[in-house]
């Protein structure tokens, strides 16, 4: 096994054969060299931990974050929830290699056979690929190498992590609010109605707790006497919240899940039950199962839906923003 080979090499073996790894990869110098080195910052660093063992472990996510925590709580006086996030992105990739085999992820190509649907004005392309672990890994890596996400999932991460965590103040939740808005075109035009609902929900210890029924209380939200539904933003406001807990919903999400249910069964469900946030959940946890992806978070499940959506159910209008979807 992969895994037992490397955890038997000296500390200099593993490296250079990660870093030979990253290179294949046809990443950027900058980016090869802190991945070989952030990869590592809780081996160097926490003597208590079985970083091996950490890396197996169901509970990755969790236990990685506390360690984390932990050591640069002692260590360090600057940014400890950015640094946490950047340190995590460098121990996925590594887990990532540990448990590809030291198999370079392909890029999933696209066919280049096209073909109509009669009387349906959308392209429907042939030849998508099947979901896999080298295709997330793939999107993963596009993800990062991409200044224009990577920095704004930095950005949304100091506001919602940092600045602003609670949902107490209708100022931190208008901050939230209009930067979710103009990062994801979400379209909603008068930002005070949906502020001033989330604050009258409480919502602090909900979303702690992972409660998916927030999502649905959240996305009703009346404007001038019209009640109005923002699924897809309210997705994303408790995503940003809590990741491990809320997959966001958008219309990319939506295409890529009713295709491989009807191309593959992955598991069963009527269109209409993707508006309804538990179902969409479970049907995305099915999906992840099926596909042999329980290795990935939810976060990276839905950079990797929404890349792929992007670019294998291309939209008229183009747009790097994920607009609302009801």
């Amino acid at each position: 096994m992969f895994f037992d080979q490397i955890k038997a090499m000296s500390f200099e073996e593993i490296r250079d054969r990660y870093t030979e790894y990253l290179k294949a990869q046809d990443l950027s110098p900058l980016t090869v060299q802190t991945s070989r080195s952030d990869a590592f910052y809780l081996l160097r660093h926490d003597e208590s931990l079985d970083f091996w063992a950490m890396l197996q472990s169901e509970n990755f996510e969790t236990e990685a974050i506390s360690h984390l925590q932990a050591v640069l709580s002692a260590k360090s006086k600057g940014n400890i929830a950015s640094s946490i996030n950047s340190y995590m992105a460098q121990l996925r990739r590594f887990r990532r290699f540990l448990y590809s085999d030291g198999e370079i992820p392909e890029i999933p190509k696209k066919h280049a056979d096209q073909k109509e649907k009669s009387g349906k004005a959308k392209t429907v392309y042939a030849g998508i690929p099947t979901p896999s672990v080298q295709a997330v890994m793939h999107y993963q890596i596009s993800w990062e190498e991409l200044d224009s996400y990577r920095e704004q999932e930095r950005a949304l991460n100091r506001l919602f992590f940092d600045l602003a965590p609670e949902n107490k103040d209708i100022a931190d939740i208008l901050l939230k609010v209009t930067t979710l808005n103009q990062f994801y075109s979400t379209n909603i035009f008068s930002i005070y109605p949906v502020a001033e609902h989330i604050k009258a929900l409480d919502i602090d210890m909900r979303l702690k707790a992972g409660d998916e029924s927030l999502v649905d209380d959240i996305r009703i939200v009346e404007f001038n006497g019209k009640k109005k539904s923002l699924y897809s933003f309210a997705s994303k406001y408790c995503s940003h919240h809590n990741p491990d807990a809320y997959p966001i919903y958008d219309s990319y999400v939506d295409e890529v899940l009713r295709y491989f249910r009807n191309s593959d069964c992955f598991t069963s469900f009527r269109t209409e039950e993707l508006k309804d946030y538990k179902r969409f959940k479970e049907i995305l946890m099915a999906f992840r199962t099926y596909y042999g992806l329980a290795q990935f978070s939810l976060k990276e499940i839905d950079k990797y839906l929404w890349q792929f959506g992007k670019e294998y159910f291309p939209k008229k209008y183009h747009s790097r923003k994920r607009e609302e979807t009801k």
